[in-house]
């Protein structure tokens, strides 16, 4: 196919494959938007001190590359390997923030609640094996306004039709390991 002819195919399928893979109405685009924590590394364990054997804080998180447009974020962390439980909802983060501090998470943004029946962060807690924590940072055109009673289900439904882009960063975490 000569070079043009490639360009111009590309160039039309380009907007279709973009919106392959979220809601309708999605405008995510490429981002290198990337999250990380100065107190472990992606696929690395999560120190004690941000668990339930430890302090129970919420562990320093940054990123960096968020799309233009970014009005607020929304993080949500959960256990996989315990039926998606969640440790952690935080919404209506503010659209300029870059990290949030340990242990000060929850006063950045709306706190929701975790599957412990408790708001805020919820250390890792497995009862048996090690298990992996999955930390997902969606920017977002627009702030969703859910409320502090809203759980993970609701916020997720509530961004769906506003996500730019997503980061994600995974911990492991086993108790006495």
């Amino acid at each position: 196919m000569p070079k043009a002819a490639g360009m111009a195919v590309a160039a039309l399928v380009a907007p279709v494959l973009a919106g392959c893979g979220g809601a309708p109405g999605t405008t995510q685009e490429d981002s290198t938007m990337q999250l990380t924590s100065s107190a472990f590394a992606g696929g690395e364990p999560i120190p004690a001190r941000h668990t339930c054997d430890g302090d129970d804080i919420s562990p320093p998180l940054a990123w960096e590359g968020a799309p233009d447009g970014t009005a607020a974020f929304v993080l949500v962390v959960h256990d996989p390997d315990a039926g998606d439980f969640v440790h952690w909802l935080l919404t209506d983060i503010p659209g300029d923030a870059t990290e949030l501090a340990e242990g000060e998470g929850d006063a950045i943004g709306t706190a929701g609640p975790n599957d412990f029946g408790r708001t805020g962060w919820g250390g890792p807690c497995p009862p048996s094996g090690e298990h992996r924590y999955v930390f997902t940072l969606s920017a977002l055109s627009g702030p969703i306004e859910v409320g502090p009673a809203a759980d993970a289900d609701a916020a997720r439904q509530a961004m769906s039709d506003r996500v730019l882009a997503t980061a994600t960063l995974t911990g492991v975490y086993e108790r006495g390991g």
